[in-house]
């Protein structure tokens, strides 16, 4: 009888497979949007930069009137800068914006998805750029070339996140690579389908380092055949 292949093992979470969510120095968020924001703009200061295992981007800790929140260091950010959020906040590096107030051609970062939740461009050295407004929404450009419409009252941060050309810097040694690896929490080093044996996974044994059969598993394959990608209608680049 065969064993779990990782896929499977990862969808158990066990915590070897979990996030060291308790590294974290804390979730990255906004401020929250009420009124003062909606009309005008409020100021915060940096406090302090810090460094997250959990994040590949240096972090701002940003204080203002009522409560401090965590978000990430845009290039350029110092400690003692003052940092306005809401709409009639000025078009400068590290103001928090609505979509709506921010004209197109311009870099953003830490974009929210829904009002209050940021969920894209927040790693190192990323941004995107507002190429369109249509209606109550507004069309990004994600750093994959990806276009995306988004609400136009959700905010965004102007500028391009810091770190910018951190994997361009080799790791060297192995060890340095583990070291990392075991700070996020990722599994490391993997170790290819085609190398195990037969028990330990579909792709295992056989002459050579070759698969055997398709990669691409049916629909209603049973769990431990759902390897790859499921019942794809095209594989390779969209050209």
């Amino acid at each position: 009888m065969g064993k779990r292949i990782i896929t499977q093992r990862r969808g158990r979470g066990t915590f070897t497979y979990k996030s060291h969510s308790h590294r974290s120095k804390g979730k990255i968020s906004n401020r929250q949007h009420d009124d003062a924001e909606k009309n005008g703009f409020i100021n915060g200061k940096v406090i302090d930069l810090i460094h997250c295992s959990q994040h590949s981007a240096p972090l701002a800790v940003v204080k203002y009137a009522d409560k401090e929140v965590i978000m990430p260091a845009v290039s350029g950010i110092k400690v003692n800068d003052v940092i306005s959020s809401g709409s009639k906040a000025e078009l400068r590096d590290g103001n928090v914006l609505p979509l709506k107030d921010i004209p197109e051609g311009t870099d953003v970062c830490n974009i929210e998805i829904s009002i209050g939740k940021p969920a894209f461009c927040r790693s190192a050295g990323t941004f995107a750029k507002i190429i369109g407004k249509v209606n109550n929404k507004v069309l990004i450009k994600l750093p994959s070339k990806k276009e995306m419409m988004v609400d136009q009252n959700c905010r965004a941060v102007i500028g391009m996140v810091s770190g910018g050309g951190k994997k361009e810097k080799p790791f060297v040694k192995a060890g340095n690579r583990h070291h990392l690896m075991r700070a996020k929490g990722k599994l490391y080093p993997k170790t290819s389908g085609v190398a195990m044996n037969a028990v330990d996974h579909p792709f295992g044994s056989g002459r050579g380092r070759h698969v055997g059969k398709t990669k691409i598993p049916s629909r209603y394959a049973p769990p431990g055949r759902n390897i790859g990608l499921i019942r794809a209608r095209r594989t390779g680049r969209n050209r």
